[in-house]
Order: structure tokens, then sequence, then C-alpha cells
């Protein structure tokens, strides 16, 4: 009896979205390159789509695909040869005391709290602090391949940190992480540290943490975990 072959992305079709605002350079029109039917990205697909530069956001598969800017480039970090600087030791050694458990993507009521807590102080006006339930679930919960939910709690049961990520054949993928936005004490950088050691435990070489942008300041955290590589031209290469 033979058997389907498992999708590729030669299988799938690909279209452009309408411009819309890029949320990180003003004045910026924006578009994306959509993988689509998500049905069809299992996991093999997806690594394979994430090594290209793809993105997922809920069940879509993107990655930026915009008429007359290339500022987005995909960087990964190298997690076997990551050496943390000391500003990174120091945030490490701070957070060390909270227990990491790592599960399941699924509802939690605190989960979301905390996320609309985060997104209204950190990033007011910008749409995703008036998220309902129902937005929520579709951006974080909403997964066609192997994700998990790590959520960092105090000792005494306070929830400071979740972050969503997605296993990939050869990595990890950093989908999102939000926290307590009134410790000062970097608690987003704690995550990717976090990650890295994950990686590590996992034998996955790479971390991939999205896209960055030189003129973004918001994106800026994303060289310091150093070596990284950059997505150029198709290519990952190692920055100069």
């Amino acid at each position: 009896m033979s058997h389907p072959k498992a999708p590729s992305p030669q299988t799938l079709q690909f279209y452009s979205t309408a411009s819309y605002a890029c949320s990180y350079l003003p004045d910026h029109q924006a578009r994306s390159l959509v993988a689509a039917p998500s049905h069809l990205i299992n996991d093999k697909v997806y690594s394979r789509l994430v090594q290209q530069g793809f993105r997922r956001s809920g069940t879509f598969t993107y990655r930026p695909h915009c008429d007359r800017c290339q500022a987005c480039m995909p960087l990964r970090c190298d997690a076997f040869h990551f050496l943390p600087d000391r500003s990174q030791r120091k945030t490490r050694k701070r957070h060390a005391h909270l227990q990491a458990k790592v599960m399941p993507l699924h509802w939690s009521s605190d989960h979301y709290e905390l996320y609309r807590r985060y997104q209204s102080r950190r990033h007011p006006g910008a749409g995703m602090d008036e998220d309902n339930q129902a937005q929520y679930a579709q951006f974080l919960l909403a997964s066609h391949v192997t994700s998990r939910l790590v959520e960092f709690r105090e000792p005494d049961g306070t929830l400071k940190i979740v972050s969503v990520i997605d296993l990939l054949q050869d990595g990890l993928s950093a989908v999102y992480t939000f926290f307590d936005p009134d410790d000062a004490g970097s608690l987003g950088t704690y995550a990717v540290l976090w990650q890295l050691e994950y990686c590590r435990q996992q034998s996955l070489p790479w971390l991939y943490l999205g896209y960055w942008i030189e003129e973004s300041r918001k994106m800026a955290y994303k060289t310091r975990f150093r070596p990284y590589q950059l997505l150029t031209q198709g290519r990952w290469e190692w920055p100069d």
C-alpha cells in the first residue's frame, strides 16, 4: 500500500497580504508572505520554513514581503557556543530562583491577566492591549505544530513570565514572551537565556529569535545574544 508524501514548502501556496502599517518603522508600509493552507504545515515543513525566514502567529506562518524594504532580518542564536556577557550573567543569577514549567498550550486565566497587564504597560495603544480572551487564544494558543508554554513562577507561586516556543528539527523558535511589567530585572532577557539553555539540554543548535531591524530600538536586545547568524539573501551568515 502506498502512502502519500509529506507536504513540503513546494506543495504549499504562498500569497501576499495587502499593505498595512509597519509595527516597527514609522511611516513605513509592510506586507507579509503567508504560507497556506495552514493545516498542511506539519513539524517537518514548519522547520524548513523557519530556516527560510518564516515565523508563526497563531496558525498563520509568514515572513516579511515588503515592496521597497528589506529591513527585517531573521536572526538565530548559536546555542552551543553562546557565552553570556556580564549583564546577562547578572540577570541569570538574579532570577535563578524562578521555577520553570514546560507544558502543552492551554488556557490559563492568570496567564491571560499577566498578558493584559504586560500589553497595557509595555505596548499601550498598539491594539494588543485590547485583546479579549478569544484574540489572546487565537494568537498564542492556536498551533498546528509542536508548541509549548513555559511559565516561570516565584517559589510562592507568583507568575512572572510566560513564553510560547515551537520545537523545530534544529532548534527552538521563540514565538512570544510576556512578563511582569513592574519587575525591573530584565525578565525578557532571562527568558531568552533560559531558552538557550533549554536548546542545549535538548541538543538543539539554534534559537530562532524572529526578526531584527537595525533601526528599531525594540529589537536591539537580540544582537546581544552572541554568536548569532542573520538570514541574508537566502543564506544564514555570521555578521561582520
